[in-house]
Parts: structure tokens; sequence; C-alpha cells
């Protein structure tokens, strides 16, 4: 992209504002060699921090051509190392967030065209709805709607796809770092009238990792987040009537998909993640089941969300780690 000097960027700069003439001239400099300079991807992001009058054409491109250097044009390519995610992270966030919603899409878009991403990564986009969801801020509230501890069907999705993007197509379990924020936000949200599309997800992606931390194969996340055709048409539904719909149709075939590991898996799966090391350099960290029966319930109630996990659990009867079982035993008993 060295054409990008035909570009008068610093005229850009000076007025503060980004055309659709300009968009248009950066992607005639962006398609001549298709190459972007670590010095332009900087430009890059100068020019979104200055120019904050921008034409709606300005975020895809930036988006587009940046997730483009990140993703496809540093090596390993197709992979983020943990030098690449910190590249990002910094250029991204002030004081740990993210700064507006074109660095979220920018983040989102990474996440979902990477093979693979450094978990921090994830975390990081994850934490943004918590932000939302627990304060009513950050770039997914620029408006500050919905209230403080409610979660909209829009976070919901956006959950699901980043628990998507950073599953890929292989069988990983959802770690503990992405667990760790989604019962973050569980908490957040509290004992307030339950979304059903965020009931489903966390009820299925918690036991994600219960399965993988009691032994088990899990299947893809497509198919382990599978969301059902009832949600859509759902209505309206009170609490109580949600979760049992829930436990009676969405949640019955959950565990269908999981089995227990042979040794081969076992072996397979523990090549996969050391490969994905090394070409990373970042070690992943699975949940344990010490960590998910001091986190369940950790405040000493059991949040309505948390109750359905428990009860679907005791329901189902999965064979699961004994210590989640002694958990899930006592829990069904306090609930």
């Amino acid at each position: 992209m060295d054409s990008l000097k035909l570009v008068p960027v610093d005229e850009i700069m000076k007025r503060g504002s980004i055309k659709d003439v300009d968009v248009l001239r950066f992607r005639a400099a962006f398609y001549s060699d298709d190459v972007i300079t670590a010095e332009e991807a900087e430009i890059l992001f100068a020019l979104d921090d200055a120019c904050r009058v921008q034409d709606p054409s300005w975020v895809d491109f930036f988006i587009e051509a940046l997730t483009d250097y990140i993703v496809e044009q540093n090596e390993p390519e197709g992979y983020l190392t943990a030098q690449s995610a910190e590249w990002l992270i910094a250029h991204i966030t002030k004081d740990g967030k993210v700064k507006r919603k074109t660095e979220l899409g920018l983040l989102v878009n990474v996440l979902e065209k990477a093979r693979w991403a450094p978990v921090n990564l994830v975390r990081l986009a994850l934490e943004q709805v918590k932000a939302a969801v627990l304060e009513g801020e950050g770039p997914l509230r620029p408006d500050q709607s919905p209230a403080k501890r409610e979660i909209s069907d829009s976070d919901v999705e956006l959950v699901c796809r980043l628990l998507h993007a950073f599953g890929g197509d292989g069988n990983v379990a959802v770690t503990r770092d992405e667990a760790e924020v989604l019962f973050d936000i569980n908490d957040a949200i509290g004992d307030a009238e339950p979304n059903p599309a965020w009931t489903d997800l966390f009820v299925k992606a918690v036991t994600n990792t219960i399965m993988a931390a009691s032994g088990h194969m899990v299947p893809t996340r497509k198919e382990a987040l599978r969301r059902e055709a009832w949600l859509a048409d759902r209505g309206e539904l009170s609490p109580l009537t949600m979760l049992s719909a829930m436990g009676n149709s969405s949640l019955d075939s959950v565990c269908e998909a999981y089995h227990e590991q042979s040794q081969e898996e076992r072996t397979l799966a523990r090549l996969e993640l050391q490969r994905i090391e090394i070409i990373t350099n970042e070690v992943i960290t699975a949940a344990e089941a010490e960590w998910l029966c001091e986190r369940i319930g950790r405040d000493g109630c059991l949040t309505a969300n948390e109750a359905a996990l428990v009860a679907y659990l005791k329901k189902e009867s999965p064979k699961i780690h004994p210590a989640l079982q002694a958990t899930v035993d006592r829990l069904s008993q306090a609930a």
C-alpha cells in the first residue's frame, strides 16, 4: 500500500473528518498492491483517533484493512501470536477498556477471521459486554440503554459470536477465561427477570466447560451452543415458565453431543492444544473441576440462571467429575 502517500493524510488529519471520497482513495491505494505496512497500519489508527467525523464507509474500510493486516499479513498467517494480540490491545484500548465501537468492531472481526487468537483477546471482547451490563457504559452503551443490570438480545448475540469465533471449527471447550466472564456477566444481571436467550447460552456454555472438566470429548461450539427455534417465537414468558420450557425442550439433547474421551482422543486433544500454544506462544488454561465448584454460587446463593444450570445437571444426571456432582447435589437441595 505504498500508494497511500498519494492520499492527503495530513489534510484529512488537520480538518478532523473523513469523507466518502477519502475512503475511496484509501480503497484504491489498498487494492493497488493489497499490502499494508506497519507504518500504514499506524496511520489508519491515527486517522481513526483524530477524525471524529467519519463517513459511514470509513468504518467498514478501517475494520477490513486492519483485519487483513493483522490476520493475513503477519506470520504465522491466519494465527495471532501473543505479541500480535498485545499490539492490537495497545491500539484499541484505554485504561483496559475498548475506546469506541469502531475498535470493538475490529476486535470482533479479527477474532472471527483468525484461525486462532490468544484467549486474552476474546476475554477483552467479553469484558465489553460485562461493562455494558454492569456499568451501563462502553461502546455497546453509547446512549446508556438498556439500563444497568440488563442484558439485551444483541448483547447475547455478540457473546455467542465471540464464543463461536474463539472456538473455531475445532472441538475446543469453553475456557476458564471465557467462563469467568460469563459468570461475571451473569452475576451482574443477578435476579433480574431472565433473558431467555441469555439463560439458554449461559447454561449451554457452562455445561460445555463442566463436561470438558469432567473428561468428556466436547462437540464444536456451533453444536454445543446451538440456539433452539422456540426462542425466536417465545412470546411473553414468566421466568418460571421460561426455565421450565428450557428444561423440557432446548436442553434435553445437550449432553447427547458429549462422550467420554478415549485415550487416543485425549492424546490428540492435548497435542492440538500444544501445537496452538507453540504457534501463538500462549498457554491455554482449561477450567478445572475445583475452580468450577468454587465459582458456581460463589456469593452463597444461586442466581436464577445458575439455578437453571444446577437443575439441568441434576435432571439429566450426566457423568461429571465427582467434586462437581457433589456441588450440584448440594446446590440443588438449597435451590
